[in-house]
C-alpha cells in the first residue's frame, strides 16, 4: 500500500472506530509499517485540516471528530448492495481497491438501521467463481501510471510486444480503456511520436520522471486502433 493510500485508509479506520481511540501501535499492525511511521502520517493528516485528535498516557490514541468529515449519505440498502454488485463483479480490475474503499466511506456514514439491512441484504447474493480464477494483486505500476495521468508526468517504461520484444521508451499517460483482454494505457509514445496503446499486462516496469507532459488535447492523439472502441466514463 503507498502512502497515498495508507493515509486515505487511516481517515476511514478512524471514523469507523470512532469515538474509540486507537494507539500508534494498533495502526501500525494494521497497515504493517512502523509506529514512526503512524506517526508522521497522522501529524500530515493533522496539518492537511483532518481533525484527528490525540490523548497521550495509558489508554490513549487517535480519534477522529465524525461530525467534522463526511455528513449522512441517504443511501437506501438497496443502493449500497448495487453498488457492491458493481464492485464485486470489477474483479482485479484497475480501480477495484479505490471502489472498495469508496463503499466503506458510504457504509461507514449511513444510518445503522440501514448498514444492517444493506449487510443482511448483500449476504444473500453470491457470485459464481469459475474453476480456474485465482486472486491476482494489482502491481504497484498501475498506481505510477494513474499518478503520472493525474500530475502530467513523463512516464519511463519497460514494454513487451506480441512478438515478445523488450523495448523501454518515455510516455506521456493521457487515459485507460478496457477491453476484453484487460485493461490497456492509452499514451503518446515519444520513441514512435504518435499515440500507441499498450497492454497492461505487458509493461514490466514503469519508473515516473520529473518532466512535465505538454498538455494535449484528446482529439490531437488521432484514432485508437480499429479493434479498440471507446467510450467516455460518465458520471452522471
Amino acid at each position: 500500500m503507498n502512502r497515498t493510500d495508507r493515509l486515505y485508509a487511516l481517515v476511514e479506520e478512524l471514523r469507523a472506530s470512532a469515538p474509540r481511540r486507537r494507539s500508534a501501535r494498533e495502526l501500525a499492525e494494521l497497515y504493517e509499517v512502523s509506529v514512526r511511521t503512524i506517526e508522521r502520517d497522522i501529524g500530515a493528516l493533522q496539518q492537511a485540516g483532518v481533525p484527528i485528535y490525540a490523548d497521550v498516557g495509558r489508554g490513549g490514541g487517535y480519534t477522529l471528530d465524525k461530525e467534522r468529515t463526511l455528513p449522512p449519505v441517504n443511501f437506501t440498502a438497496s443502493e449500497a448492495v448495487a453498488l457492491a454488485i458493481c464492485l464485486g463483479r470489477a474483479g482485479d480490475s484497475l480501480y477495484a481497491r479505490a471502489a472498495r474503499t469508496a463503499l466503506n466511506k458510504i457504509l461507514s456514514v449511513m444510518p445503522a438501521a440501514d448498514n444492517d439491512a444493506a449487510r443482511d441484504l448483500a449476504s444473500r447474493i453470491r457470485f459464481h467463481i469459475p474453476k480456474d480464477e485465482t486472486a491476482v494483486a494489482r502491481p504497484a505500476r498501475d498506481a505510477v501510471l494513474e499518478e503520472a495521468m493525474l500530475a502530467r508526468r513523463v512516464v519511463r517504461i519497460a514494454y513487451v510486444d506480441r512478438n515478445g520484444i523488450e523495448t523501454e521508451r518515455d510516455v506521456e499517460p493521457q487515459a485507460f480503456t478496457v477491453a476484453d483482454r484487460g485493461w490497456y494505457l492509452l499514451a503518446w509514445c515519444r520513441l514512435r511520436g504518435e499515440c500507441r496503446v499498450f497492454r497492461l499486462d505487458r509493461l514490466l516496469r514503469a519508473v515516473p520522471l520529473d518532466e512535465i507532459a505538454p498538455e494535449r488535447s484528446w482529439d490531437s492523439l488521432g484514432e485508437p486502433p480499429k479493434e479498440i472502441r471507446t467510450r467516455r466514463l460518465e458520471l452522471a
